[in-house]
């Protein structure tokens, strides 16, 4: 490859020299990022940093807190809440949050994270509910968001198709507030409107989504209660789990899945979410929530006035997208009892979709057993067991007149420093459900059978080592794969804290695939594709105000007998994050390059705040962006984000009606908050 990096990797090793004692960046990045690996681009986290931004302002009582409440942080596994729980049954109440270092199958970080949002004495919570009360104690946070590319993008210029002309302006509209009382009750209202949509002028009526919902905690009978927009999540997300799920990762905890159960949607995502009302209600040991959803939702039609595709992406910029919008409406109704003791979790849920048209019948091979008709009723069993240091889960699921899936697994404690993980998934080609996110090599958890196995081994307090396999078959067509295919994948990773102030890890990650073979290919049939990457990062503190991350990254692609390609992708970020002070903020500068989009590397960048970034870095230039945040008074701050790619070679950035003339492309963002 023509492109070199000697300066950004020589980078990565100078701070080595002017190393001194702080502490880490902020909590809640680096567990989005950590979360936000393998997931993709266009993930929504904003769910996840609301919730971990809350228990941070408002922390947990560590004496008082329940399994529950710590499966709501999401970064601990099932094992780790347990060995939580134990410690505190046999040792009694904690007297120190440094306790939680010598909790068994707790790294340093993990306990460093969970510090975060946990205290011994909080404050006093508020005791009952007035009107008078929430009113005058109340929190309110109103954030508002504007964000623009700076080159004219093709969709925006006048075009003699009707077809690619943006009806709306450029810029992405976004507008948040939430009321907390004391976690008792919450009020949550989103609007948003994307590039290319339209808004008050040509014809819009303000925002082209609109997301709301008012939620009640209690302590007695009724436990939850949501009116307007909110997910389920429930057993290992085979038969109901709506809203923000997580799949395979650098680590064991977003393979188990630990459900929610009934929880305010606050999501900008304008799909996986359910419109009307629900509760749960029930004692210590046993739950019930019932539920019931209308919403209109986005589809193709067929000629024949059938729905040919549920569409997912929630843009309305051009013509045909805004015919599609709101096109079908869909019911869904249903409950679900779980019964939860002594390390016993067992749940069933049942609930029943109907659309107002059908969906047809397709003439593609690979769509043979795809959902069709007005309505589908879906039954999952689940159940989870502790048993000394060993975690059992799985569910079954199926459609009411399709096929089934089904998934079991063990979570174990081996040792004092090693954990596996062990999962086993069969999914039939016929088996439909609408709320499916269950592991899957997959978009969906059907026409799929698979093995995975994961291993993490703790060989000091500061050194770990994660790895996992997983063997996968699809026993039926899938798309642009002409016959039943199988693959691998597998992942190994070593992490080393060598100081409170300095952390270095290095990662490989390999996959391989079937899929149809090129047009140009002489023998057809299926070809293996391959793809490998490797990683080495480090994380260290300059002083008591700046902080760094380094990042080298290589990517390969081969399919068939082609020539492998490669990609590389080296960053510098520098944080700057001084206490006490009104401003902080970070930058990074990139250089990359790649083959083509087949070895492109994928990054987590920072953000303002409930606003993410994971590109993918393609072709051959650099990018930076500037992230900054200044707190005006106590209440009111504001965020600023640039970022501008440069490409070399190129005379167009994108394509289709976001291709953009010459060889840059720049983003700016601009946010207020309010908190008052």
């Amino acid at each position: 490859m023509s492109f070199r990096f000697p300066s950004v990797i020589l980078l990565m090793f100078i701070p080595l020299l002017c190393i001194a004692q702080a502490d880490h960046e902020d909590p809640v990045q680096e567990v989005i990022e950590y979360i936000a690996d393998n997931s993709p681009e266009d993930r929504d986290y904003s769910e996840i940093t609301e919730r971990l931004n809350y228990y941070k302002k408002h922390p947990l009582n560590i004496n008082l807190l329940t399994s529950s409440q710590l499966q709501e942080l999401i970064f601990l596994s099932p094992l780790q809440i347990e060995k939580f729980i134990q410690h505190r049954d046999e040792s009694g109440t904690f007297h120190d949050i440094l306790e939680l270092q010598s909790i068994d199958g707790f790294s340093v970080e993990i306990a460093r994270w969970l510090a975060n949002f946990l205290v011994l004495n909080p404050p006093e919570l508020f005791s009952g509910i007035s009107l008078n009360r929430a009113i005058s104690r109340g929190e309110h946070d109103l954030i508002l968001r504007v964000g623009t590319v700076m080159e004219k993008q093709i969709g925006f210029v006048s075009s003699d198709s009707s077809n690619a002309k943006y009806s709306g302006s450029p810029e992405r509209i976004f507008a948040r507030y939430r009321f907390n009382y004391s976690s008792k009750i919450a009020v949550s209202l989103n609007m948003e409107k994307d590039a290319g949509e339209r808004f008050l002028g040509n014809g819009g009526r303000g925002f082209d989504f609109y997301s709301a919902n008012i939620f009640f905690r209690g302590k007695r009978l009724v436990k939850k209660l949501v009116v307007g927009d909110y997910s389920l999540q429930f057993g290992q997300g085979l038969a109901l789990w709506s809203g923000l799920g997580f799949g395979k990762g650098a680590g064991l905890t977003t393979v188990v899945k630990q459900g929610h159960g009934l929880s305010p949607y606050s999501s900008v995502n304008e799909s996986s979410f359910l419109r009307g009302t629900a509760l749960t209600i029930g004692s210590k040991s046993l739950s019930i929530t019932p539920f019931i959803s209308y919403n209109r939702v986005d589809a193709v039609l067929t000629g024949s006035n059938a729905i040919s595709s549920i569409s997912i992406s929630g843009l309305h910029r051009t013509p045909s997208e805004l015919q599609n919008k709101n096109l079908i409406s869909q019911l869904v109704y249903g409950a679900n009892a779980q019964y939860l003791r002594q390390g016993l979790l067992f749940g069933l849920s049942g609930y029943r979709s109907h659309f107002s048209k059908p969906f047809g019948n397709s003439d593609i091979l690979y769509k043979k057993y795809d959902f069709t008709g007005r309505s589908l009723t879906n039954v999952g069993l689940y159940y989870a067991y502790s048993f000394k240091n060993a975690y059992f889960f799985g569910e079954a699921a199926k459609g009411l007149l399709s096929g089934s899936a089904f998934l079991t697994g063990v979570l174990a404690s081996l040792s004092g420093k090693v954990s596996g993980l062990l999962l086993y998934r069969n999914y039939a080609r016929d088996y439909h459900s609408l709320f499916n996110q269950g592991l899957s090599e997959s978009t969906k958890a059907t026409n799929e059978r698979g093995i995975y196995a994961g291993l993490t081994i703790k060989f000091n307090p500061k050194t770990e080592f994660v790895s996992y396999f997983d063997l996968f078959r699809f026993p039926w067509l899938k798309f642009q794969v002409d016959a039943p295919s199988q693959g691998h994948e597998m992942l190994a990773q070593l992490s080393h804290n060598i100081s409170k102030k300095f952390k270095i890890s290095g990662r490989f990650k390999f996959q391989q695939k079937e899929e149809n073979a090129d047009e140009a290919s002489v023998f057809g049939g299926l070809e293996n594709v391959e793809k490998q990457s490797y990683r080495i990062e480090l994380a260290y503190k300059l002083n008591d105000r700046f902080s760094a991350r380094s990042r080298l990254e290589i990517s390969s692609f081969k399919k068939g007998i082609t020539r492998r390609e490669f990609g590389v992708l080296s960053y510098q970020d520098i944080i700057y994050k001084p206490l006490s002070s009104k401003f902080a903020g970070n930058i990074r500068f990139a250089m990359f390059e790649t083959g083509s989009f087949n070895s492109r590397i994928y990054a987590y960048e920072n953000d303002v705040l409930y606003g993410y970034s994971v590109p993918a870095y393609q072709g051959k230039g650099l990018r930076t962006y500037f992230n900054g945040r200044y707190s005006i008074n106590r209440g009111v701050d504001v965020w600023i984000r640039y970022a501008i790619s440069s490409f070399l070679g190129q005379d167009e950035v994108g394509s289709g009606n976001d291709k953009i003339s010459g060889n840059s492309k720049s983003d700016l963002k601009l946010q207020l908050r309010l908190q008052f």
